[in-house]
């Protein structure tokens, strides 16, 4: 993976092997191995068989990850913080290891459990309302001035892209009602690399850094950046989502793709490519 970020640091196996052995020697003769991602805040090793090293990528990353302790039971598993690793070897920030969880990430338009999905994100809700703001939680108005330099970025760049018909969608997401009832818990990052499938059904939702309490409709991305347009509607269904916060969430997973894409076009093909099918599910982009 290219460098993403101006202040990225750079981690390499070596690095983390200092790490590891430095401040774990219990570990330090487990295969050490970089695991490929679509991932845009972590870089991630598989420790042995059991463990996953995570090390922020830039000071922006290093976020509270303490927060699914206020959580409790979930209906998938979610991870586990084994160990925490300090600063150290030249490595300015906090990391940690956490438990292997099985399963292979969503891929989008593929197969995928929109009832699970639906599930996962009603229990979530379901929580008491008492933790710290999400990241994407607040309204759309705060991503309005870089939704639309993403717009006028995209347009330049000559990609297939309908620069209208995504301000005339980002303007309707802006105009929906907003949110007024209590905040709830939402995970805020519902990327398909952040959803573990097995057999069909989803078993584990990773990067939980963004989650916290905000507006029920960020958690409705799955839709545009995951399912397909016959699987859409049973999301919906099953999540519940009243005309409101559907577009908002629309509107979410349109502002988060035009962002994305110009941003990671040339350092992460993940999520570049999500971005786009994103934008495609959307009528911002022609269909391959």
């Amino acid at each position: 993976m290219a460098r993403m970020h101006a202040d990225e640091h750079a981690i390499d196996t070596a690095l983390v092997r200092r790490l590891v052995d430095g401040q774990f020697p219990r570990w330090a003769g487990l295969p050490l191995t970089p695991l490929a991602s679509g991932g845009t805040v972590n870089a991630v090793y598989r420790l042995g068989d059991d463990l996953t090293v995570r090390l922020p990528l830039a000071s922006a990353g290093v976020g509270d990850q303490r927060v699914l302790a206020a959580l409790g039971e979930l209906p998938v598993a979610v991870p586990a913080v084994v160990a925490r690793g300090e600063p150290a070897e030249g490595y300015p920030w906090p990391w940690a290891v956490h438990r292997w969880l099985e399963g292979s990430p969503a891929v989008e338009g593929e197969p995928a459990p929109a009832g699970d999905l639906a599930e996962f994100v009603l229990a979530l809700r379901a929580h008491p309302a008492s933790g710290p703001p999400a990241y994407r939680g607040g309204p759309l108005s705060a991503v309005d001035d870089a939704t639309r330099r993403a717009i006028a970025e995209l347009d330049r760049t000559g990609e297939p892209f309908d620069a209208p018909a995504a301000l005339a969608d980002w303007a309707a997401a802006l105009d929906a009602p907003q949110w007024t009832g209590p905040p709830c818990w939402v995970h805020a990052d519902l990327m398909p690399s952040n959803l573990l499938l097995r057999d069909g059904r989803l078993t584990g939702v990773l990067d939980w850094e963004t989650a916290g309490l905000g507006d029920p409709a960020c958690d409705l991305i799955p839709a545009w950046n995951l399912l397909t347009a016959a699987t859409r509607p049973l999301f919906r269904s099953a999540v519940g989502a009243d005309e409101a916060t559907w577009a908002r969430g629309r509107g979410r997973a349109l502002s988060m793709a035009l962002i994305q894409l110009p941003y990671y076009r040339h350092t992460n093909p993940v999520i570049s490519a999500n971005a786009r099918y994103v934008l495609t599910e959307l009528g911002c982009v022609p269909a391959p």
